[in-house]
């Protein structure tokens, strides 16, 4: 037990997290009402992982304790963001090539956490493998069994890693990581194991049978072992590997027979003991020749030298038992396998998640749905207060009311409401301030479309340089291609780019409303003086011929329109705010049955949250329709029936007072619109530099890979122009013949004692169209398959003043800015052309 082997720990390149994970995070996490600050966890996590990759702590237990911590903290991040979403190269080396005549070693960089976890893991396993190897035969009882422990847990990591190509995005893992070593590797770790357990039966002094059936299972698993190492032909594994697994192989072949001799003396079957004895001294010469080891099992050769002679001894005085010519007449020792491989826990350690603030990614998706589930909600129920409230200020102009109520006096004087109006709009800067903030649009869209276009040339440059090695070196390069990995980001950018011109037409349509009603809002903007030279002196108003009661009844229903209206600010402004608990229910959904089911707990979070606020929307409407009913019915009593019809010209009074009125509404919208629309620009910079970031991020992971298989290809052709002619691979060694292997061939030839197999070169493997900021969609990596995307890609909350049941240009109307039922959006919504894939 003084030979056990160990697994070297894989090698990995320095990589500072801090920025790409911090830009991450803020990216799919944070918003500017709630923002996420992880910088603490995020230099732990740095520091942790740059202790679990440090050369200063092999083969002890705080380094495997710090490779514990590190993992847990992968394990969790994955389930927290999305493995391709990282954008950070990591490369590790292969953990047995020892370097060719160039001192470099064959390694793999992959930008993705889940390449990274698979290489923290192996290196767990070989650190157990590397302190169970340290167990000696006087070691005492728990520090065999820890070591038994380490063996067995470190089978159970290499049996699972035998998937690990599956987070390589189809790249060549390097030979350590392939699916026969592994297979190797979690064969040896286990043999061990039942090595170990072989030694601590004879030390507690177990039955003779039962140690005998322990050393046969331990002989198959060696044999196992050795027999899928010889057809790996890709690994360099450490050079006396092979001769002492080989060398165990026959040796416990040896000491099981050893140990069922003893069984046979004791029920006094001598020919079967002599026999199993001859058997034992053969296979145990054999152990120490093709080991190299002269002393190895040399206690029992011993032993069973002194027994086969004592036996030999009483067979001829006294039993004179036939002993057996060949043992494949006598039964085989039956087998007892006590050692397993240990499953593979989802934590190594009890320590602190540091991104436990983080929600998992399921839970992020759902919330992310059920907030655009919100938002068509919340749309949708603003959209019918502002359709409803359009309707009516076009059947108010249509009567010119309140204006031609208030134009009963002298033609000198200005009717109060238009007075009212041109005092808010001086109030807001007047038609030349919003003409300032209209001139502003074109220099936030230049902004962004120059940040789109920096992202494009990145993209280009990186896809073409790929390109143009790729002809260069033809089949040497065998990387993935550019165009199959960036092809989300394309996407992205055409979507982008879409949406800015969707916006470009949007800004058109405001600089059309806003000439259309430049004369009006002039009017407004000079005061009650502007208004009074503006207005006829002639008498062409229409004069209300109504009872003094009716003219009553017609200011009180517009004493009760601006009522409806205030209600409707206040109603509107409620659905906006309106917030509950997400989190909680998705995160208990998620524990109770380990999937959610979004869709429904949405319909039902959402049902309870509107159940409030639709009665107060519906209420609302219908009273409008009241109203327009008995505004109607007055003012044709007071005013006639013909009363807002212009029966004279253009120019009359009363359809000047209308213009005004006109011009106030779209004055009003266009201050709404111009607001929606800079922060909709200002939204969408701070998306596009996100977008320019991971694009960033792409491009710099794939310089990495470049410039890495580059030295690569340098190397290799510099080693194929220098290299020798290698001498003739020696033999490797061969399973003994025994009775009991069907693998092994009788007179195999047995390597010379100390001979070094020949090692093979290095083997070089190569919903709304502006959703809440707070989702980000995932971006491509270069090495990963890509996941289930986010619900949607991510658009900037905005506004769009032309409406959402058809697309800009708009139809000619009755009012020429219908309000959006979606939520005021800008420009008009992408979702609705192209909707979303349905929540993963």
């Amino acid at each position: 037990m003084d030979n056990l082997l160990s697994v070297p720990l894989k090698k990995a390149s320095d990589v500072d997290l801090f920025k790409p994970l911090k830009n991450l995070i803020a990216s799919l996490y944070s918003s500017a009402d709630s923002p996420a600050d992880f910088t603490s966890s995020i230099t732990e996590f740095n520091k942790l992982r740059a202790t679990a990759v440090s050369k200063q702590y092999e083969k002890s237990h705080p380094a495997l304790e710090a490779l514990y911590k590190y993992h847990d903290q992968i394990a969790a991040m994955e389930l927290k963001i999305p493995p391709h979403e990282v954008q950070i190269s990591f490369k590790w080396k292969d953990a047995f090539d020892k370097g060719g005549l160039f001192g470099g070693k064959v390694s793999l960089t992959v930008a993705s956490l889940g390449y990274e976890k698979v290489c923290i893991l192996f290196n767990i396993a070989a650190m157990q493998s590397q302190l169970g190897s340290a167990s000696r035969i006087s070691d005492t009882d728990e520090e065999l069994k820890a070591a038994a422990k380490m063996f067995q847990s470190a089978s159970g990591i290499f049996a699972q890693l035998r998937s690990a190509a599956s987070v390589m995005g189809g790249q060549e893992p390097t030979p350590d990581l392939n699916a026969t070593a592994l297979t190797v590797l979690s064969t040896l770790m286990l043999a061990q194991a039942q090595e170990i357990f072989v030694h601590k039966a004879i030390q507690d002094k177990m039955k003779d049978a039962i140690i005998a059936k322990l050393a046969m299972q331990a002989e198959d698993l060696y044999a196992e072992t050795l027999q899928v190492m010889q057809k790996e032909t890709k690994v360099y594994w450490e050079k006396d590997w092979l001769s002492t697994i080989a060398g165990k192989q026959a040796g416990f072949i040896g000491l099981a027979n050893y140990f069922q001799s003893n069984v046979c003396a004791s029920k006094k079957q001598i020919g079967e003991q002599i026999g199993r004895l001859n058997l034992c001294i053969d296979q145990l010469k054999q152990a120490q020749s093709r080991s190299g080891i002269q002393n190895l099992f040399i206690d029992y050769s011993n032993k069973a030298n002194r027994l086969l002679t004592e036996a030999k001894k009483d067979n001829d005085f006294i039993y004179h038992e036939r002993v057996p010519e060949s043992m494949t007449t006598v039964e085989k020792v039956a087998s007892a396998r006590i050692a397993k491989p240990t499953p593979v826990p989802s934590k190594f350690h009890t320590g602190k998640d540091l991104f436990e603030d983080l929600v998992p990614v399921p839970v992020h998706q759902a919330m992310a749905s059920c907030d655009v589930r919100r938002t068509e909600m919340v749309n949708s129920r603003v959209g019918q207060l502002r359709d409803a409230s359009q309707l009516l200020n076009s059947i108010l102009v249509s009567l010119n009311l309140p204006a031609a109520l208030e134009d009963q006096g002298s033609l000198s004087s200005v009717p109060q409401s238009l007075i009212d109006k041109a005092r808010m709009v001086q109030d807001q800067g007047g038609v030349g301030q919003l003409q300032r903030a209209i001139s502003e649009l074109p220099e936030l869209v230049q902004r962004n479309k120059e940040l789109l276009d920096e992202a494009d040339r990145l993209l280009r440059e990186e896809e073409e340089s790929d390109q143009q090695l790729r002809g260069q070196l033809k089949e040497k390069w065998t990387r993935t291609a550019s165009d199959k990995l960036n092809s989300t980001f394309k996407q992205n950018a055409a979507k982008y780019r879409m949406i800015i011109n969707n916006a470009l037409v949007a800004d058109g349509v405001v600089k059309g409303k806003l000439s259309q009603h430049r004369e009006a809002m002039e009017a407004l903007s000079g005061g009650e003086s502007a208004l009074a030279n503006r207005l006829p002196k002639d008498s062409s108003s229409h004069k209300g011929t109504g009872s003094a009661n009716a003219k009553e009844e017609l200011k009180q229903l517009m004493r009760a329109v601006e009522s409806l209206k205030a209600e409707r600010e206040s109603l509107e402004s409620k659905l906006k705010t309106i917030t509950f608990d997400l989190k909680t229910p998705f995160l208990r959904a998620l524990a109770q049955d380990g999937a959610i089911n979004e869709a429904v707990l949405s319909v039902e979070l959402l049902g309870n949250a509107f159940s409030i606020y639709d009665p107060a929307v519906k209420s609302s409407i219908e009273k409008q329709e009241e109203l327009i009913a008995a505004i109607q019915q007055k003012n044709g009593e007071y005013f006639g029936r013909g009363h807002g019809v212009d029966q004279v010209d253009a120019n009359s009074r009363d359809n000047v007072m209308r213009q005004l009125a006109e011009g106030f509404d779209a004055f009003t919208d266009l201050q709404s619109n111009v607001r929606e629309g800079t922060k909709f620009y200002n939204d969408l910079t701070q998306l596009l530099l996100t977008y320019q970031n991971k694009v960033s991020d792409y491009c710099f992971a794939r310089k990495t890979e470049k410039e890495e298989l580059l030295k690569d290809v340098t190397r290799n052709a510099s080693s194929n122009n220098t290299a020798q002619v290698p001498p003739p691979r020696p033999p490797q060694p061969i399973i003994p013949t025994t009775p009991y292997t069907s693998t092994t061939l009788p007179n195999a030839p047995i390597a010379p004692p100390g001979a070094i197999p020949a090692q093979n070169p290095p083997y070089y493997g190569t919903y709304p169209p502006y959703p809440n900021t707070l989702y980000q969609q995932g971006m491509p990596m270069p090495y990963h398959q890509q996941a289930v995307p986010y619900p949607y890609t991510p658009m900037p909350a905005g506004y769009n003043p032309y409406g959402a049941y058809a697309p800009i240009p708009q139809p000619q109307q009755n009012y020429p800015y219908p309000i959006q039922p979606t939520m005021q959006q800008y420009p008009p919504p992408y979702a609705q052309q192209h909707p979303p894939p349905p929540p993963q």
